[in-house]
């Protein structure tokens, strides 16, 4: 009885090491394919900020314009409080990289 006992939880154990075998297998398997995924989707990040910024290649012409409502009141110990109500900063304007050929970063 015992000896029946034995082989069912050698049997088991065995179903639970190929079980794990497999996950571990299809894993490693994915890991090259997700890896691509999350490059990608990291590249595609990159892309979409637009060109990035180069000291002395770069051209801007922006203005700025900015406009605060506020109130400050100051109590009887002298401490002020400032309560914004209202903020607006608008920025209009455009910005130029020059081609990464034009650029000599090799020379110093």
């Amino acid at each position: 009885m015992f000896a029946r006992l034995s082989k069912k939880r050698a049997q088991t154990t065995l179903e639970y090491a190929i079980l794990i075998g497999v996950i571990v297998a299809g894993l490693i398997a994915t890991q090259v394919y997700l890896k691509r995924g999350f490059q990608g989707k990291l590249k595609e990040s990159a892309d979409s900020m637009g060109q990035q910024f180069s000291p002395g290649h770069t051209q801007s012409n922006y203005t700025t314009k900015s406009f605060t409502n506020s109130t400050e009141t100051v109590n009887n110990r002298q401490e002020t409080k400032t309560d914004i109500h209202l903020q607006e900063t608008n920025r209009v304007g455009n910005e130029a990289v020059d081609k990464f050929a034009n650029e000599q970063w090799w020379v110093k």
